[in-house]
């Protein structure tokens, strides 16, 4: 893959805010606009596809479909300029553009499927749970599941694996063991074991606010932050 197909294009960073991440998938030019489309339909494609197939009731292959057709039918139409943050949350917009989409569905049957221009998207991934607080739970599960994800790279890159591994092991198992039986498998201390939770929760938070920025406008943040961290 090249490197400008990447999240983040070639220097590997998101843009900024959800406003930049918009502009730049508006821009003429290929090296902005990748960035940004790839910033948008990674943060919110799960909840999209979610959404559709369970309120509109859409089958497997139709919701992949109308979830590509609508960020490309977005970001071709710049739905997302008309956002006003003192209004309500992006997500409540989004949803808003998603339920027009689909209600005049009939008018783009020979929607472009323009695959390309996008992240790739493990559709078998997601599937159908049940209506209106789905999308805010799959807003939030993939943002930490994309936290997770940068955490072990982070911590391997760093020769830190075995802190990811007891982070792993405590704080993502469902039936977790305790402190001195983590120590013992892992052949460490105590001590140890307490500082590399703490060490690998500190960067996960980290990592989950500069998320959040990515995909968030200002006077969104605290709030996101305070109702993904509760």
């Amino acid at each position: 893959m090249d490197a400008d197909t990447l999240i983040g294009g070639a220097n590997g960073r998101f843009p900024e805010t959800l406003h930049s991440a918009i502009a730049a998938a508006g821009s003429d030019e290929a090296a902005r606009r990748r960035p940004g489309q790839e910033a948008l339909v990674a943060a919110y494609w799960k909840p999209v596809y979610q959404y559709i197939r369970v309120k509109w009731r859409r089958s497997n292959e139709d919701a992949k479909d109308l979830t590509q057709g609508f960020f490309a039918r977005a970001i071709e139409k710049h739905y997302f300029r008309d956002y006003d943050p003192q209004k309500g949350t992006f997500r409540t917009f989004l949803r808003v553009c998603l339920d027009r989409f689909l209600a005049n569905d009939h008018k783009f049957q020979s929607r472009d499927k323009r695959s390309a221009e996008f992240v790739a998207l493990d559709f078998d991934a997601a599937g159908p749970e049940s209506p209106d607080e789905l999308f805010e739970r799959e807003w939030a599960r993939s943002v930490f599941e994309d936290a997770v994800d940068r955490l072990r790279e982070n911590l391997h890159a760093r020769g830190r694996g075995l802190c990811f591994a007891v982070f792993e092991r405590y704080d993502l198992a469902e039936d977790p063991p305790g402190y001195d039986q983590l120590a013992r498998e892992f052949g460490i201390s105590g001590a140890t074991v307490t500082n590399y939770l703490a060490s690998a929760r500190r960067e996960l938070r980290r990592l989950v606010l500069e998320r959040l920025r990515v995909v968030t406008g200002d006077g969104e943040l605290r709030r996101e932050a305070r109702a993904l961290f509760k």
